[in-house]
């Protein structure tokens, strides 16, 4: 299954790796950035490098390419145990493409969109070579652009990234953070508004946030249900356009209901 939650643990915080690996994230992501005070990085991505294994594979968030840490990181951690990079403040896709030349097959890239320049370069980002899929690093973003919300404010950044993704035949998307921890509420608005955009996953900054993320990027029991009416009727029709209840079911309707079927473990009827 695609991730869908990705939760982010400091690198200055050991005791709890073990703990977020545990938490039910689809992937953790060790920070050497944000996470990091200046006067920590060294000593945290020390720690880092020697704890990395391939018994529990993670994610790592290096700090920017134009940073006087970046180089440093990657030696570190490009080692048995590492499954990625999450670049933050991606812009450059010439720098992106350098750093894919020099890291292992088995290592991915996902570069953190979070700048004007970034959102101008994405398409060129999303084309790098061992991309998996992009990030959305919507605090930084709305700062770079002096945005004031995180909602219709960034429906064009959004669609954007989703965009760009399609064309370079990446996995859809990860959406940024929701730092509102205590409502709930808060939290599944911006999981059903970045899946019904065409993310796939979501960054989280808590472990309590990660059930939530995952169930919210799973289709609905009414989803479901709905993908199974349309196949039934589609086989039943036997190829031609058939009519549901008050909808029209051809060939669109079809394959949503199916990739609705997929995305939750379920195999359509090979006929349908």
């Amino acid at each position: 299954m695609v991730a869908r939650s990705y939760l982010f643990v400091p690198a200055t915080r050991p005791d709890r790796f073990e703990k977020a690996i545990q938490s039910g994230a689809d992937a953790v992501i060790i920070d050497l950035e944000d996470a990091v005070p200046t006067q920590s990085k060294a000593e945290a991505r020390a720690g880092l490098a020697k704890w990395l294994s391939p018994n529990h594979p993670v994610y790592v968030r290096i700090n920017a390419q134009e940073t006087e840490w970046y180089k440093d990181d990657v030696s570190a951690v490009v080692r048995e145990g590492l499954r990625g990079l999450l670049l933050p403040k991606s812009e450059d896709p010439t720098q992106v493409a350098e750093l894919a030349a020099g890291l292992p097959d088995s290592v991915a890239l996902i570069p953190v969109v979070e700048t004007a320049q970034g959102i101008w370069n994405s398409h060129e980002l999303a084309r790098c070579p061992k991309v998996e899929r992009l990030g959305f690093g919507n605090l930084d973003f709305q700062r770079d652009l002096r945005i004031l919300g995180n909602g219709i404010e960034l429906l064009y950044t959004r669609s954007h990234l989703v965009l760009v993704s399609r064309l370079a035949n990446l996995l859809p998307p990860i959406d940024g953070v929701t730092t509102a921890l205590e409502d709930t509420n808060i939290l599944l608005q911006d999981i059903e508004q970045a899946r019904r955009l065409g993310f796939g996953g979501k960054l989280c900054i808590h472990p309590r946030q990660v059930e939530m993320v995952n169930r919210g990027f799973l289709p609905s029991e009414q989803e479901i249900a709905w993908a199974r009416r349309v196949l039934e009727a589609a086989e039943a029709g036997a190829g031609a356009a058939v009519r549901l209840n008050s909808e029209m079911i051809d060939a669109p309707v079809i394959t949503r209901a199916k990739q609705i079927l997929e995305t939750c473990g379920q195999t359509p009827a090979k006929n349908t």
